[in-house]
Parts: C-alpha cells; structure tokens; sequence
C-alpha cells in the first residue's frame, strides 16, 4: 500500500497570519493521525514562516506514525534535525520570495555539501529523501550521494493541462522506474489533489505520496481526520491497480 504523508504546514500558516495560538499544527497531526495518515510532513523554512521550532520539538514527542522534515541544506536547520531525530528528513530547496516550493533540488549544484548533510543525517539514524525534478540525471545523483529515497516533484504534472498532462507523467514514469532501478525507495508529492492523484499513484513501485494544500483545504469543509480520510481510501484503492501489485485482480 501506498502510504500517505499529510503535510500539515498551512494549518501554522493559518496560524501566523493573526500570531495566535491557533489552529495548531499539534492537534493537526493528532487528527491527520486519526484519519489514517501514514506520515506528518513539516517544512521548518529559515525565516519560520509557518511551522516553528516549538513546533518541530512538540510533534517529535508526540506523532505516533512517521515524521518527515523537510528541510534546507543550511547548517542551522541541519542541526535541529540531527538533534530531534525525526524518522524521515527530505532535502529541499528554499528562497524565501517563493510563496511554496517552486521545483525541485538540484543535486548536481553542490554535491559536497549535500553529501555532507546526508551523511550527518544517515549516522543520526535518519531516513534521507531528496526532492527533485523527474530527472533520471537527478535520480542518479541522489544515488551518487547516498540517499535512501526520492520525492518526485509534482508540481509541474498538476500545472498541467490537455496533452501536457500526459506528457508529464510520462516524465514520472520514467524518472520512477530509474529511482526503482537505482536501489532508492519511490515518492512523489506537490500539487497533488482528490482529482489528480490517482495516475501517480498508479505509477509502479510509488510507496508515499506526500500532499498538503490539498486536504487542508478540504477540510475547511468536512475536518481534517475525514479530509485525510478520503485521500487514503482514494490511494488505497489506486495501489492495487500498481503494476505488479500482489493484491491486483
């Protein structure tokens, strides 16, 4: 089954935007949880436009399932990271004028450096993933560089419109099956929603789709544990239609 990561960071955007106490992003998870989700991701950015270091401390403590922290290269948020351990730590890339994460990280800028990180992050027991680009160039990098999984970006698939759309899952496809032939574990995530998800999920060997803006925004309308709820039986239903999956009739 395809585990599902809800990224729970514009529940603390909704918080920073009066500095209140609420919603918060703990409780969030608490019920993401009861939902069915499979993994709490949180971006902890430089400027700590949303999700804090409180934040990040508390939910530590308290997630039952996986966390996964998203995150820059820069030495600071490298540090919390090796300091609370989290189960997974994707490597991102981070300006502060993006709104949201615009592409992927390019893995071929600065090797060194990324290579120290996931070493830092791999000797703390720490499951490494590099977001990028549906590049086989990237996938190899990222093999080069020792880490565990990667996180295709989305983010141009759901952008898409009429025969691009096609086109771009093609690039999915393909940039999946090199990740799968590289030894690295298969993710996938941005952009993704209840309309679009499913030929993603299809993709062979997909394992966590992480999603946010997504079910959030759906649950403004039905609560965040139904919201969560709907999109796990959406990508429990899809990874049976996997090629190859055992339990596909």
């Amino acid at each position: 089954m395809i585990e599902l990561g809800v990224n729970i960071d514009h529940v603390a955007t909704l918080r920073q935007a009066r500095r209140a106490a609420e919603p918060d992003p703990i409780w969030a998870a608490a019920e993401a949880e009861l939902g069915g989700a499979d993994g709490i991701t949180v971006h902890l950015r430089e400027d700590r436009r949303h999700i804090n270091d409180r934040d990040v401390e508390l939910l530590r403590r308290t997630v039952g399932c996986k966390l996964n922290l998203e995150m820059s290269v820069v030495t600071e948020i490298v540090d919390i990271a090796v300091r609370i351990v989290p189960d997974q730590a994707t490597l991102v890339p981070e300006r502060r004028q993006e709104i949201t994460t615009e592409g992927g990280l390019d893995l071929t800028a600065a090797p060194e450096v990324v290579s120290r990180v996931v070493g830092r992050l791999r000797d703390a027991g720490v499951v490494v993933s590099a977001f990028i680009d549906p590049e086989p160039r990237q996938v190899e990098m990222a093999r080069r560089l020792g880490f565990d999984a990667v996180e295709l970006h989305t983010g141009e698939y759901s952008n898409a419109r009429g025969v691009q759309v096609q086109r771009q899952l093609d690039r999915l496809i393909k940039a999946g099956a090199a990740a799968v032939s590289a030894g690295l574990r298969l993710h996938a995530g941005h952009g993704l929603n209840y309309r679009n998800v499913g030929p993603v999920a299809r993709i062979a060997a997909m394992r966590e789709l992480n999603i946010g803006h997504a079910i959030v925004s759906r649950a403004v309308f039905v609560g965040l544990r139904q919201a969560v709820r709907e999109m796990k039986q959406i990508l429990d239903l899809e990874s049976l239609r996997q090629p190859g999956s055992p339990d596909k009739s």
